[in-house]
């Protein structure tokens, strides 16, 4: 009996056999399906490719002309290359593949990695719409909505801000994929807060306590304002502003100024950063004593107006309590028809305690009539 005989007795023909062989090794190429393949032809009109079937696999005219020209000029014989299946057999028993679609495929499942493993892509802006930004990455057409963009103020002219952004690179963060609706969304705010979280993260590995440094504020809130240190955004509390009471930091600070700042306090664990800028300027108590003295007539104004008196600053931040029965005639009730926040007063320095940061003022110096005025008085 030959080696080479069927279950019925007859042998194979060699015609049999190579077919036989052939199915062995090849697994038929299905539609839609993705497959590396190996260049072995490049003409003007197509491109022959081996992409492990029984057959090569051709590239259309149709599929280079939608190439982009410095990829197509850069495909050479023995290229490894992803192709597409568009159709297995054609009416002319050829087999159509697209390296165009093959790629894109292949950067739909690097999009989806993307957006597992988190991290940050470049996009160039190519054009923009009432939502937001239209950009290009790799061969996908994506989207940021405007809600995730920081390099414009949308707040100003919209189209002519939009306008300028297309053309530049951005980074950013893929927070959606879906490749059926060919949907690829990204986000700058998010490749940025994760910028700002490892630059927040080298600045506390860099910074002492003691520190100056200079930045830009970038935000005023009712506690404090955000400063700007090189990347990484620290807080000025409000009681760090300056010596005197700060009603609102906007009355000291604007959104855009540059100052210097001192490091106040760096928690590495919560990547928090504590700056002053009152740390920076003359305390007003270190020579108060030699400065002011009892009964010394001072103008100052009004910080802040309570049950029991009214805080009063001094010109050079120093600040004190006026209190109710040391106002007027010393028989008001109440303090708030007498004086208001903001009023500039006239009042002498019933007492000093620099070393405990304590001064009170008083309208009613000399009203007693057992009290002299002592001398050197101002005024």
């Amino acid at each position: 009996m030959s080696d080479h005989t069927t279950f019925d007795g007859e042998e194979e023909s060699f015609e049999e056999m190579l077919a036989s062989s052939f199915d062995f090794a090849f697994t038929p190429p299905r539609r839609g399906e993705i497959r590396e393949a190996t260049i072995l032809q490049i003409d003007e009109r197509e491109i022959i490719v081996d992409l492990g079937a029984k057959q090569d696999g051709i590239v259309p005219s149709q599929d280079l002309e939608r190439m982009d020209d410095d990829f197509r000029a850069s495909l050479e014989s023995g290229t490894s290359v992803p192709v597409y299946v568009v159709n297995p057999r054609d009416q002319n028993d050829n087999l159509i593949v697209s390296i165009n679609m093959g790629l894109q495929r292949y950067d739909w499942e690097k999009a989806r990695e993307l957006l597992k493993a988190q991290d940050a892509v470049d996009v160039k802006v190519s054009g923009y719409n009432k939502g937001g930004a239209l950009v290009r990455w790799n061969r996908l057409e994506g989207f940021i909505p405007g809600s995730h963009l920081v390099s414009v103020r949308l707040s100003a002219d919209r189209r002519e801000v939009m306008s300028e952004l297309i053309g530049n690179t951005l980074s950013v963060k893929i927070i959606e994929v879906d490749q059926d609706r060919r949907r690829l969304i990204f986000s700058e705010r998010e490749a940025q807060r994760e910028w700002r979280a490892r630059r927040k993260a080298q600045l506390l590995a860099e910074l002492n306590v003691g520190d100056v440094v200079k930045g830009v504020v970038t935000g005023i809130r009712d506690f404090g304002a955000f400063v700007n240190i090189g990347g990484a955004d620290g807080l000025i509390h409000v009681s760090e502003l300056a010596w005197h009471r700060v009603d609102h930091p906007r009355d000291i600070l604007q959104i855009g100024q540059e100052i210097e700042v001192f490091v106040l306090n760096l928690d590495r664990q919560t990547n928090r950063i504590a700056l002053s800028r009152k740390r920076l300027l003359s305390d007003p108590w270190d020579d108060a004593q030699f400065r002011y003295h009892e009964g010394q007539l001072v103008e100052g104004y009004v910080t802040n107006v309570v049950d029991f008196g009214a805080f009063v600053a001094l010109e050079d931040g120093l600040e004190g309590l006026l209190h109710l029965s040391e106002m007027g005639d010393g028989a008001l009730k109440e303090p708030y028809s007498y004086v208001q926040k903001g009023d500039q007063m006239s009042l002498r320095i019933s007492h000093l305690e620099p070393e405990k940061r304590r001064v009170g003022f008083t309208q009613r110096w000399g009203t007693e009539a057992d009290q002299a005025e002592p001398p050197g008085l101002d005024g």
